[in-house]
């Protein structure tokens, strides 16, 4: 086995690119006389939303109308350089290699940005006399912006300058009209600007939500002190009691609600020092359990001190509302490293850190429907809950949004939901999209709740998704197949078609246990490249999140090998290593070769795998057929599924 070479960012502000761009752009563009046709195409510009900190996609898609193509394109467009950055520019349709891209069957695409004066400059042209022109819808490029760490929070409209010289598009005859749509960037995590916005996001075209799954260590935004807003209901304060170890604590802490605008929040603050006089050494939990205040909107607050009380304990912090409830190991904190980030040194009592579980806004509701509507037979039942950690000293600020381990939510459900008509929960990504995350419906006391499990913060939503297959009807796997596939982590071949005998590739089974799993974006930056995964490839993103989390990697020669046949031996191996990320305990040297030995053909396994195989066996995850492991014989698309819901199922996460 390997360790993969980074992959190397291309550089394309170099100097023989300013020539090329300069020469390209009076080439590309010529503004040709005569009656253009009426009809105009049309530009998309996603409206999104992004932390500060953190970075967000931006596709930008052109809407061709009919009987009618581009031949060439250029286009600049304006951003705040204050609040945003570009980080790359990745075109969809175009070679940026120049000179070789004017041979290209996707002609030549070209582009320069300069994040000090705030704007991007695109030029793209088929210098093949019309043989490879844009002739369908077609997304053209994507802009990667990050929100600087001191942007504040609002909405940043992209603009752009409607003339010839910086909005462009011709056929091979005309120059054409051309409208653009959207470019709304909401920046939310920030201190409030104190005026207006700059732009408006269009409610009918949401992409993305107000908060990111996202990888990596915790994100850092240093940003100004929040604005303080005059609340519509004056804040209520009174005393109120809290849990710690189980025990009742009078009086531990203070509540204040208030409604500002439309929204009711419930802010609690921890008596830190009392807590932590009382409980000493001892801690195990803390629970902050704020019902009855119809709040759509809960903040709980304590200390660094307490939680550095907590570090260490296996201790949690449990913020408990009405409609959901948060528990969060205090050592996913990391509170030593934040106070480092915050530059709070050992002043941990200076560090606030807040918990908040908040009902979705409407926006969020809307997108969160909208990419549910995308899956077919699929619907949201009930609302979106928004789930955020954030630490502040002073004007500093630090999102938490990535943890080592899973971190328990749950969602209450309302009496009159059927707890029957909940397949799966989704947490809503940066794209707009929603993906599937480990849930399980609980039943306490004669109320139900939905248990997710997830590695990240963001908004989460139930789901019924109802799937079966026609192939499956009398296979022994079908309860198994309709499960997962209703838990969106499997799809079918084709139509109704699951072909449940059928091998499975390496590919296709790091895509099936990354979406159990709800792994959804890598951990950390670094970024890993193989000789046989292509960035375009559907497996790319899935393989770099797989090696990211150590479950996967490459062969001697550089390569993956994403279409090669996977053995049993080694999709238990990749399995083995999930359990340590599920927290379920490996076999020991000295019981290997005991639980081999059960099989007929034990012995035959490899040593590579086989301490591996028999974690794998100890915990369940495997049977074999006829008392054989039969490890060296590629696993079907049916057992993957059976082994996959058996590793969920022991962990705990459905």
């Amino acid at each position: 086995m390997i360790q993969p070479s980074k992959k190397r960012a291309k550089v394309k502000r170099t100097m023989s690119g300013l020539i090329a761009l300069s020469l390209f752009s009076s080439l590309a563009l010529p503004s040709i006389a005569g009656a253009a046709p009426s009809e105009s195409f049309k530009i998309q510009i996603d409206n999104v939303s992004v932390q500060v900190g953190q970075s967000v996609h931006v596709p930008v898609t052109l809407k061709k109308p009919e009987r009618n193509e581009v031949t060439s394109y250029n286009m600049q467009v304006d951003y705040d350089s204050t609040a945003l950055e570009i980080v790359r520019i990745t075109p969809k349709y175009g070679n940026n290699e120049f000179p070789g891209c004017a041979e290209d069957t996707e002609g030549c695409f070209q582009y320069f940005y300069d994040n000090q004066s705030g704007f991007v400059r695109i030029i793209w042209a088929d210098f093949t006399g019309g043989e490879h022109n844009i002739s369908s819808e077609q997304q053209l490029f994507d802009i990667e912006f990050k929100a600087k760490s001191n942007a504040t929070s609002g909405v940043k409209q992209l603009t752009i300058q409607n003339d010839s010289e910086h909005w462009n598009f011709s056929n091979s005859i005309y120059q054409q009209p051309a409208e653009w749509s959207g470019g709304a960037i909401t920046i939310t995590g920030g201190g409030s600007s104190g005026g207006g916005n700059s732009g408006t996001p269009t409610p009918s075209n949401p992409s993305t939500p107000p908060t990111s799954s996202t990888g990596g260590t915790p994100s850092t935004s240093t940003t100004s002190p929040a604005a303080t807003t005059t609340p519509t209901t004056p804040a209520v304060t009174k005393g109120v009691d809290i849990y710690v170890n189980g025990l009742k604590q009078e009086q531990s802490a203070t509540a204040s609600t208030s409604t500002i605008g439309n929204q009711v929040t419930t802010t609690v603050k921890v008596d830190n020092e009392k807590v932590i006089t009382q409980i000493g050494s001892g801690l195990r939990s803390v629970m902050l359990p704020i019902t009855g205040t119809g709040a759509d909107k809960v903040v709980g607050e304590l200390n660094g001190k307490l939680v550095k009380a907590m570090d260490g304990k296996d201790a949690e912090l449990i913020l408990q509302t009405d409609f959901g409830t948060y528990t969060l190991p205090a050592n996913q904190l990391e509170i030593d490293r934040l106070a480092s980030e915050l530059g709070a040194g050992s002043s941990l009592d200076n560090i606030v850190i807040q918990l908040t579980v908040s009902k979705s806004s409407e926006t969020t509701k809307a997108i969160v429907e909208a990419a549910a509507a995308k899956q077919s037979n699929t619907n949201i039942v009930g609302s979106p809950i928004d789930f955020e950690v954030r630490a502040t000293v002073g004007e500093k600020q630090v999102q938490v949004n990535q943890f080592d381990t899973y971190v328990e939510r749950t969602i209450t459900l309302p009496d009159d939901i059927d707890p029957t008509k909940i397949t799966t929960g989704v947490v809503l990504l940066s794209d707009g999209s929603v993906l599937h995350v480990p849930t399980k419906v609980s039943n306490t006391d004669g109320h139900y709740s939905a248990v997710i499990n997830s590695l990240t913060n963001s908004t989460y939503a139930l789901v019924y998704h109802q799937a079966t297959f026609d192939d499956i009807a009398s296979h022994w796997s079908r309860n198994d197949v309709e499960d997962l596939a209703s838990r969106m982590i499997i799809q079918g071949t084709s139509e109704g078609t699951f072909a449940p005998d059928r091998s499975i590739t390496r590919a296709e089974f790091t895509a099936v246990l990354l979406r159990s799993l709800g792994l959804h974006t890598p951990k950390g930056t670094e970024a890993i490249a193989f000789s046989d995964v292509s960035e375009s490839s559907w497996y790319a993103d899935e393989v770099q999140t797989a090696v990211s989390y150590g479950l996967v990697n490459g062969y001697s020669d550089d390569s993956f090998r994403p279409s090669g046949v996977i053995t049993r031996a080694e999709a238990l191996t990749i399995i083995s290593r999930a359990m340590n990320l599920v927290e379920l305990e490996q076999a020991s040297s000295s019981e290997t070769a005991a639980l081999l030995s059960s099989y007929t053909d034990g012995n035959s396994v490899q040593t590579w795998a086989a301490d591996p195989v028999a974690s794998a066996i100890k915990q369940g995850l495997v049977e074999g057929s006829d008392g054989k492991l039969m490890a060296s014989s590629s696993i079907s698309r049916s057992q993957t599924v059976a082994i996959v819901k058996r590793l969920l199922s022991k962990a705990g996460l459905i």
